[in-house]
Parts: structure tokens; sequence; C-alpha cells
């Protein structure tokens, strides 16, 4: 499976983006995605992710109530829209997917990784 992430860019606080990560691949359907980020100098760090089915979705507290995540299995991509963004949400989004049961917020349980998209927020 690869993975595309798309959609970032610059926006101001308060403001809104919707991020994509299509697959390649006849098998996203059997696998859970998530989304993580990375700013300068921090790890990366869980975001929200959806199951495979889209029926579960979890997410970080930090994010949580503005941020929502979703998922079109039949153009296998999945969508995080973003809203009432902060500065602290700027970072390197990165789109991921795992076939194996497991934690769906930890990166270390994903076997496939997008390029990432840069998210800039200015206050």
């Amino acid at each position: 499976v690869q993975l595309q992430a798309s959609g970032g860019g610059l926006v101001q606080a308060g403001g809104s983006l919707r991020l994509s990560c299509a697959a390649s691949g006849r098998t996203f359907s059997s696998k859970d995605v998530g989304w993580f980020r990375q700013a300068p100098g921090k790890e990366r760090e869980f975001v929200a992710a959806i199951s495979r089915s889209g029926d579960v979705t979890y997410y970080a507290d930090s994010v949580k109530g503005r941020f929502a995540i979703n998922r079109d299995n039949a153009k296998n991509t999945v969508y995080l829209q973003m809203s009432s963004l902060k500065p602290d949400d700027a970072a390197v989004y990165y789109c991921a997917a795992k076939t194996i049961l497991g934690s769906i917020t930890t990166s270390i349980e994903y076997d496939y990784w997008g390029q990432g998209t840069l998210v800039t927020v200015s206050s």
C-alpha cells in the first residue's frame, strides 16, 4: 500500500483545512488509518485514527471537538477535517495505515506511511 497525503497549507488561526490520504492498492478497506503529526523539535504524536470499517474513530485530547476523521473506502481515501486551528497545530502531518490488530494510537503499530503534508498556522 502506498499512501499520499495532501491538503496542507498556510491558514490563519481559527481557520480550517482538510487533509486527504489517498491509498493505492485493493486492500485499503482492511486497514486502520491514522494521522500523526510532528512539529520541529518535537516527537511525532498521534492525532486521529479510524477503524478499517469506519465505524470507530479516535482522537487525541488536544484535537477532540475540532478535528474529524472519516474515510471513503470506495475512493481509497481518508480525510482529516481540521477546524478552529491553533498555532500549536502547525506541523507536518502524516497518514499511516496498519493491518495488524493492536493499539491504533501508537505509531510503531503502523506498517505504511505517507510522505507528510505541511500545515502552517499563523497567529
